[in-house]
């Protein structure tokens, strides 16, 4: 199998941990280059701060062992489908070069996941036009580029998967990047304010998550992901 390469966008540090960091290491033992696109820093969140949620970010880097990890810093909160953001966006898209996006859910909880969804989307088309321009780090022109598909994963409300990823040999891995986010999650000694991803309950229900999409597939754990458009396969030796 050729290597290809998977990004995963997030809106949050931790949105690509809590629903595909299982794919992204599933990808990477097989041979595959794979990265996250953070969009934001988190910085309205409730608990810790930009900095403690960066240091986080890199010790959840690490446990993945992915080949890069990017921020875009956009505004938390404020995720738009706009044009000074889609070209940050297609900027990223074009430096990663990726043949898969992972991106937030259609649909969601909170306001910047389904309109980062949309964001990616859209610019993932418009990553392959010439014509719109961009540059990268270093102020030199970028060639366009188009991934050969867009999936959405599943976060806190539930969607009807279009296709489950077996995660089962991993999925521990996965639990350890989630829980690097210390200052987000439960911690019977933190002095944070609690919020609704901060109890036991909340990541109980990862698990839980994950038991009932492996299910799904006759496997131990899974992660689901939604497709915009109709997924294509060679045979049908490439399903389970």
């Amino acid at each position: 199998m050729k290597p290809i390469c998977v990004v995963a966008f997030g809106a949050h540090p931790d949105d690509v941990e809590l629903s595909a960091a299982g794919t992204l290491l599933v990808m990477k033992a097989q041979g595959h280059r794979v990265g996250i696109v953070d969009l934001t820093r988190g910085e309205l969140g409730t608990r810790g701060t930009p900095a403690i949620r960066q240091a986080e970010s890199e010790a959840s880097t690490k446990i993945l062992g992915i080949d890069f990890r990017l921020n875009l810093g956009l505004p938390d909160g404020s995720i738009l489908n706009v044009p000074e953001q889609r070209l940050a966006v297609i900027s990223a898209i074009r430096t990663t070069r990726p043949d898969i996006i992972l991106c937030n859910a259609l649909y969601d909880r909170h306001p910047d996941h389904g309109n980062a969804a949309e964001l990616v989307e859209e610019s993932a088309f418009l990553a392959g036009l010439k014509n719109i321009a961009t540059v990268d780090a270093e102020g030199q022109q970028q060639e366009s580029w188009r991934p050969r598909l867009v999936l959405h994963y599943i976060q806190d409300r539930y969607l009807n998967p279009t296709v489950v990823i077996d995660i089962s040999a991993v999925f521990e891995t996965k639990l350890q990047a989630i829980t690097a986010f210390k200052s987000q999650f439960f911690d019977p000694n933190s002095q944070e304010p609690a919020t609704y991803i901060s109890s036991p309950e909340f990541l109980e229900g990862i698990s839980s998550r994950s038991r009932e999409m492996g299910r799904m597939i006759g496997v131990t754990y899974g992660e689901g992901f939604v497709a915009a458009r109709t997924i294509g396969v060679k045979s049908l030796g490439d399903l389970i």
